[in-house]
């Protein structure tokens, strides 16, 4: 780094360099939205003045108008997009184009694939906008000054792309950004009226701030020179705020492109105006596909905040619960005050109906699309679906409508994809069968072979496989559906008198007391290790399996908090014995003390190692069944 009084060059943090380089590859097909991103900044930085402005309207010193203003040079070869917006501070300008200073950065560098077509959308996706102008220009050049702030603390930065950046304290006498792009050879066409108004008015067209033009105008006098006047080229009407009948579908997606920050068209949307008690319309979007953040709880970027018109707000938490983080859009109330602030919306009535409305329109959508578009519907579950399952916890009063939209893997197909729906199930239930049976372990694999399993498969009984992190969580806060308790088949014990025959009941009764002396000689040797052991009804192939009470943390969920820190007390599961598994009579049948001991040991273990657990001494078990299995030829 070189530094002079008020001038020094630096360096790109390495995630920038790299995806300067993926950028000027992966936009160049679609290389005319680099105008669509400038803009929507300089959008964004009006509405940061007019939020900021509201509790100290000197920020708008003397120039209280808010626009953006495109034009072109064709000598100099440049264009420039300039705002009277927000504008940044020096360390404003570093953290913001020198450096991607969010969580996540390095999780969304992994996921680009080299694929051009698909790494446009995740650069998209990531918001890198004002790196879009590399795919048309060499050499970049941004001024700015930060409103408030006095003419000398203006800051110049300029960059060919190429690894550095200069950065220069100017004098900058008005407040705001200019972005001034020094054009490539190749892309001279760009140096035109007609071109340029052209893709204003197909990107946006939607801006609610005027995007004024110099454009040459011609008097009725032939000989008189032309004159230059500004001209405004988008609409500069809310989109939300026109009636639904006058919007076009592409005109909908390309709102979505600016408010989402994103490259590829949105999935779904709902607009809305509602009319009496309360006057407000929202427009939301279901993104395409998950944005690199997803699981970041705390990025909150998802619906600005309107009140009549005028930008509040972006962030807005209070309008969106949690598990529809991922909805972009915008909500534009006409009864909420235009000074109101983050404390104000916390506690106000107002918005809380209207973040409730606007959560019914959501649920709304997607309900109607899992009922007439299955596919639609299971692109979005692959991508949003651990997200929904937070919904039944934090959201009680819709539990049942997000429910109906939860999507799970079950014995029915024995696939890992997500596809069976509780209505499906519950359609598909046994006569007498009064539960939903559901099992969770670390993998798909783990729960599709699970020794729980081996009874319900003999009965034909459908059983949900859940193998997401978040599952546990959904099932502690989703007790039942449409009147049917959830019953996970490793928890307490198998109610299945209602299926069974009365043959089945009567060798169980039997199998109980045949058994009853191996039983009590098992629970000695293991001690407190287990709590009780038992005749099992769950098993038809396994020796043995561990089972733990109704209302006790399954083991699946043990193994999560221990992994997440927590110190959770280790519960006492229940040992239960196959009486028709040849391993359990020759259980009953041995008389050495030792060896009886070490079958016992051996039949627990294997129980443990099938749920997922891990055992307390492995180098004991290996010798021990090195051990047995050296006598079972004698």
């Amino acid at each position: 780094m070189t530094v002079e009084a008020h001038k020094e060059t630096l360096g790109f943090q390495a995630e920038v360099q790299q995806l300067l380089r993926l950028v000027a590859h992966s936009l160049y097909s679609n290389k005319e939205v680099f105008l669509r991103e400038l803009i929507s900044n300089a959008s964004d930085a009006c509405d940061k003045l007019r939020f900021e402005a509201l509790t100290d309207g000197a920020l708008y010193e003397s120039d209280p108008e808010l626009k953006i203003r495109v034009s072109f040079d064709k000598d100099a070869r440049t264009i420039t997009v300039s705002d009277n917006g927000i504008g940044m501070d020096r360390q404003e300008v570093i953290d913001n184009i020198g450096t991607i200073a969010r969580s996540g950065t390095r999780q969304f560098m992994q996921k680009l694939s080299g694929d051009q077509a698909r790494d446009a959308n995740l650069i998209g996706q990531f918001g890198v906008g004002f790196y879009s102008s590399f795919v048309v220009a060499d050499k970049v050049t941004l001024r700015t000054r930060r409103a408030g702030m006095g003419p000398e603390h203006g800051v110049l930065w300029e960059s060919t792309g190429e690894g550095e950046y200069a950065l220069e304290t100017i004098e900058k006498p008005a407040r705001g950004t200019e972005v001034i792009l020094h054009l490539r050879e190749e892309e001279s066409e760009l140096l035109n009226e007609w071109q340029l108004r052209s893709i204003i008015t197909k990107y946006s067209d939607h801006i609610t701030l005027p995007v004024l033009m110099p454009v040459q105008k011609f008097s009725e006098d032939k000989d008189a020179p032309p004159t230059i006047e500004e001209e405004r080229i988008n609409q500069a009407a809310a989109l939300w705020a026109r009636p639904k009948q006058d919007i076009k579908e592409e005109e909908y997606k390309e709102f979505y492109k600016h408010v989402g920050h994103d490259f590829e068209d949105p999935l779904a949307w709902t607009h809305n105006r509602v009319e009496g008690k309360l006057e407000y319309t929202s427009l939301l979007f279901i993104p395409a596909r998950a944005p690199f953040d997803l699981w970041d709880r705390e990025q909150r970027h998802g619906v600005k905040l309107y009140v009549q018109r005028v930008f509040i707000m972006d962030d807005a938490e209070h309008l969106m619960p949690r598990y529809l983080r991922f909805v972009r859009g915008v909500i534009d109330s006409n009864d909420l005050p235009l000074n109101i602030s983050r404390e104000i919306l916390q506690g106000s009535k107002i918005v809380d109906s209207i973040r409730g409305g606007s959560v019914k329109k959501v649920l709304g959508l997607l309900e109607d699309m899992a009922a007439n578009d299955a596919e639609k519907y299971g692109k979005f579950w692959k991508d949003f679906g651990r997200v929904i399952k937070e919904g039944p916890a934090e959201d009680h009063g819709n539990r049942e409508q997000i429910a109906k939209l939860l999507r799970f893997a079950s014995t029915h197909n024995d696939s890992a994809e997500q596809t069976v729906a509780l209505a499906d199930y519950i359609g598909r239930m046994k006569e007498g069968q009064d539960k939903i049976y559901y099992i969770s372990a670390d993998s798909f694999a783990a729960a599709k072979n699970s020794p729980h399993l081996e009874v319900f498969r003999k009965k034909d009984l459908e059983v949900l496989l859940l193998t997401d992190r978040v599952d546990e969580w959904l099932m502690s806060h989703l007790t039942e559906f449409e009147g049917k308790p959830f019953q996970s088949v490793a928890k307490g014990a198998l109610d299945l008198d209602k299926i069974a025959s009365e043959e089945e009941k009567q060798e169980q009764k039997q199998a109980e007391d045949q058994f009853k002396d191996l039983l009590t000689r098992v629970k000695e040797v293991l001690g407190d290790k287990v709590n009780e052991v038992r005749v099992s009804s769950r098993l038809t192939d396994s020796p043995a399996c561990l089972v733990v009470d109704e209302y006790a943390l399954s083991a699946h969920l043990e193994r999560l908090l221990r992994e997440a820190g927590q110190n959770v007390p280790a519960s006492k599961p229940h040992l239960e014995l196959n009486p028709q598994h040849p391993l359990v009579a020759r259980l009953k049948d041995e008389v050495d003390p030792g060896r009886f001991g070490d079958w016992t040991h051996l039949l627990f273990e294997q129980a443990m190692l099938a749920e997922g657990g891990q055992l307390e001494d492995p180098a004991s078990f290996v010798k021990r069944l090195n051990g047995l299995l050296l006598t079972l030829g004698h």
